[in-house]
């Protein structure tokens, strides 16, 4: 089992993501509000940080939020599909300002039915 997590700057995109991943037999997924830290400390009223001043350049105020969906999938072959189909959708994850997205190894897992079979 995979534990798929998406860091989502275009939250445009996250009902056609969320669409897809049922076509793709993903069966439930979380979705969080988030922030980064440098949209966090651009904004935080203790902005005397020294490096203040270099991330207020960096951030895009445009998008001070985004989404973190993750999931646990069967397998690497799923996981691999369903981050295919987010680069297919966002345009790629490797784009400036799209978002980030990892897997991790699940070892044990209770309260998904299915899995634990």
């Amino acid at each position: 089992m995979q534990a798929l997590f998406i860091v989502l700057n275009k939250t445009e995109c996250l009902d056609d993501i969320l669409k897809e991943f049922v076509n793709i037999g993903i069966r439930g997924a979380t979705i969080i509000d988030s922030q980064g830290m440098a949209s966090a400390l651009v904004k935080s009223p203790q902005n005397n940080i020294p490096i203040i001043g270099t991330l207020r350049g960096l951030v895009d105020s445009s998008r001070p939020y985004n989404k973190t969906i993750f999931t646990v999938v069967e397998n690497e072959k799923m996981a691999d599909l369903a981050m295919e189909t987010v680069n297919e959708i966002v345009g790629d994850m490797n784009s400036e300002g799209t978002g980030v997205m990892f897997t991790i190894p699940v070892g044990k897992i209770y309260g998904l039915g299915n899995f634990n079979e």
